[in-house]
């Protein structure tokens, strides 16, 4: 999730997208984001529902879901050699 102006914050996860690579991380191209952060924050300092975003997220976590799965399997098959 990020969060920011205009763009969201989308230009700093994909900078980071390259960091996380020199690392040998696994990264997800699924995004939420929230641009204008503050007109989605209500009195109460919580998010405000938007279905939009809530798709995005549950579409963001499923793939989370799927490649801890798969990097779990893959893990005990043959631990990842650096």
């Amino acid at each position: 999730m990020c969060y920011g102006g205009i763009s969201g914050g989308l230009r700093a996860v994909e900078q980071l997208r390259q960091v996380f690579a020199e690392l040998h991380v696994v990264t997800i191209r699924d995004t939420v984001s929230v641009h204008g952060v503050w007109s989605h924050v209500g009195p109460d300092g919580r998010l405000i529902e938007d279905a939009a975003r809530a798709g995005a997220a549950q579409a963001m976590l499923t793939r989370l879901v799927w490649w801890a799965r798969a990097l779990r399997t893959a893990r005990q098959a043959a631990p990842y050699a650096a």
